[in-house]
């Protein structure tokens, strides 16, 4: 399997990565979210959740994006691509809905405060014959402070797309969650 990795950059504490072309379970060759541009510096909103995928089974996704918190709306781009075993990797892009359902710099998760925002996405284009383009998801977003590394991302699909349903958590994770 090849494996190139084409960017890193670090900037006050967020984590730019783009990754190249990757080999898939069935030999092809994937660009791992090309679709999605890549954000070198800190964005508004964004994040990755760590490495590609180099085995035969996981899960990568990243976004960023635009927001105002005084008119309580939000723009952007996210993506998330599966790997299942002998099995195409299906690839999701997603564009985020205007309103902005809730944000807090009051959050705590996982025992630790931080910045918490929840956007609703629609699948802009898919390569999972199940999950259909025009798809309706949530996304919740939480970026730890005062040091600690314990961020997360959770998307939340209806049944057609539940193999899309995916919590990352860890020190592999990192958001930028903007406060208040």
């Amino acid at each position: 399997m090849r494996r190139s990795l084409l960017a890193l950059g670090v900037a006050s504490g967020w984590l730019a990565l783009a990754f190249g072309t990757v080999g898939s379970a069935s030999g092809s060759q994937v660009q791992y979210c090309s679709q999605v541009p890549i954000v070198y510096g800190i964005p508004p909103w964004g994040f990755h959740t760590g490495a590609p995928i180099t085995g035969s089974t996981g899960s990568y996704a990243r976004g960023h994006g635009n927001i105002d918190l005084g008119a309580n709306t939000v723009s952007g781009i996210l993506c998330q691509v599966d790997r299942v075993s002998h099995h195409p990797d299906r690839l999701i892009i997603m564009t985020v809905n205007r309103h902005l359902v809730y944000h807090s710099h009051h959050a705590v998760l996982w025992g630790f405060p931080g910045n918490i925002m929840k956007i609703v996405v629609r699948v802009q284009s898919s390569t999972d014959p199940r999950c259909k383009v025009g798809t309706i998801g949530h996304v919740t977003l939480f970026a730890s402070y005062n040091g600690v590394r314990s961020d997360s991302v959770r998307f939340m699909f209806p049944a057609t797309c539940r193999d899309h349903d995916h919590l990352y958590h860890g020190t592999e994770v990192n958001n930028q969650v903007p406060p208040l």
